[in-house]
């Protein structure tokens, strides 16, 4: 069943047009990457499924019980997140936030779900550690365990393995495979690696000069699968 539906989405920033007629359908249990060239809109696509940005037109529907603060999102990291002063814990559980209302604490459930998601991650002893003494791959884990903390049906990811070496990708790879075909959590991910994207994925949206959406298959056969994954491979 559906969960999210996008109708000729117009994307942009600052009143400049980026993006146009782009539509699209996300069912439960699918996993979607989103490829295309730099500045093709990417990013702000992901945002504007969030509600972080409004499309210029075009509409974004959520169903099967679906709403926009059940979805847990993984953002690329910047230099001054990664130095965050906090413990792991602290960073976990703050993805509960959006289920907490107006209390102005978290409760045993909240806490209970932070240390479920510190399980599932397998990073449960690190928990009193600081953040920023961790190593890329343990970040990465440890804001993905955030992200579960806000979800149990759609993570969005943002270039999940930036910047990681090929072991810790691959075990990244593996950990959002697992949560896609084991807990049934439907995965959106932007993805530079085309590669990858073929492999995990059931379906592909790319953007940028032509806009193709559909299953992988369909995309290694379609004009703009051939031409970009050429282009990866020179």
């Amino acid at each position: 069943m559906s969960q999210i539906s996008c109708r000729e989405l117009s994307l942009g920033y600052e009143g400049i047009e980026i993006l146009s007629g782009l539509s699209f359908d996300v069912n439960s249990g699918d996993y979607l990457c989103i490829v295309g060239e730099n500045g093709s809109g990417k990013t702000t696509l992901m945002k504007t499924l969030l509600g972080l940005h409004s499309p210029m037109s075009g509409s974004v529907r959520f169903s099967d019980g679906l709403k926009r603060n059940e979805i847990g999102y993984l953002p690329q990291q910047t230099l001054v997140q990664r130095d965050f002063p906090a413990s792991v814990r602290e960073v976990v559980i703050s993805g509960c936030q959006g289920r907490i209302g107006l209390r102005p604490f978290y409760g045993k459930k909240e806490k209970e779900a932070a240390r479920e998601s510190m399980k599932r991650m397998d990073i449960l002893d690190l928990a009193s550690r600081c953040y920023r003494e961790l190593s890329g791959g343990q970040q990465q884990r440890v804001l993905l365990a955030r992200a579960l903390c806000a979800t149990s049906k759609v993570l969005l990811l943002d270039e999940p393995v930036s910047g990681l070496d090929p072991r810790v990708t691959s075990e990244m790879y593996s950990l959002i495979e697992e949560l896609n075909r084991d807990d049934k959590i439907t995965i959106i991910m932007i993805s530079h690696d085309v590669e990858a994207a073929v492999r995990y994925s059931t379906h592909i949206l790319h953007i940028g000069d032509s806009i193709f959406f559909g299953t992988k298959d369909e995309y290694l056969k379609s004009d703009a699968g051939r031409a970009f994954t050429a282009i990866k491979e020179d």
